[in-house]
């Protein structure tokens, strides 16, 4: 493992999360919303998280910019990096198909929305942000930079600390009792733990 190989590792596996995704989100634009919470903050929100997770990495590989916050490499925590990036992809994946027409990428409730609680779910409200969280490990363990390697850790934690409440609020205006109950037997983002 090298810094080059590590860098492209991180583009590949970044690509890989959007191919699953795009499907999801192409059904979801095309499906008319019920209600929805989306506003500037939310926009704002999801802006922090394209800048830490994908513009950040971008101009540390493509750009001399972000090189005095360059920190050394270690192949072993690269290769770490790789393996947590792996199990990212794969909750992403499980995560969607979980999902499937009800997934949205913003925070709407669309036309025919079920309020699902089997496979991941069954475990955790959150597994995308978990799955976010999964990416934002990755990345600072692949990209050798605190800049670029902790931007995506810095864009969850914005996003989801500043929007899960309101998504969770969202969540039980539509589903009430059913997603009060489903709440108290679930954890929000590790499961078992929180």
């Amino acid at each position: 493992m090298t810094v080059g190989i590590a860098k492209a590792l991180y583009f590949v596996c970044a690509i890989a999360w959007y191919v699953i995704r795009y499907p999801y989100e192409r059904r979801a634009w095309r499906t008319p919303v019920l209600r929805t919470a989306r506003s500037l903050r939310d926009r704002l929100l999801v802006g922090a998280a394209v800048l830490g997770f994908g513009v950040m990495p971008v101009v540390y590989v493509s750009t001399r910019l972000l090189r005095p916050a360059d920190r050394a490499f270690v192949p072993a925590l690269a290769w770490l990096g790789l393996f947590i990036f792996a199990g990212a992809i794969w909750l992403n994946y499980r995560t969607h198909r979980d999902l499937g027409r009800n997934f949205s990428p913003s925070l709407d409730v669309r036309h025919g929305h079920t309020l699902v609680t089997t496979g991941i779910y069954a475990y955790m409200r959150h597994p995308m942000y978990a799955a976010f969280l999964l990416w934002g490990i990755a990345q600072a363990l692949l990209l050798p930079n605190w800049i670029a390697g902790f931007s995506g850790l810095v864009g969850f934690a914005t996003l989801y600390f500043l929007r899960v409440r309101q998504e969770e609020r969202m969540m039980l205006e539509t589903f009430g009792e059913d997603y009060r109950n489903y709440m108290s037997r679930t954890a929000r983002l590790v499961p078992w733990i929180y």
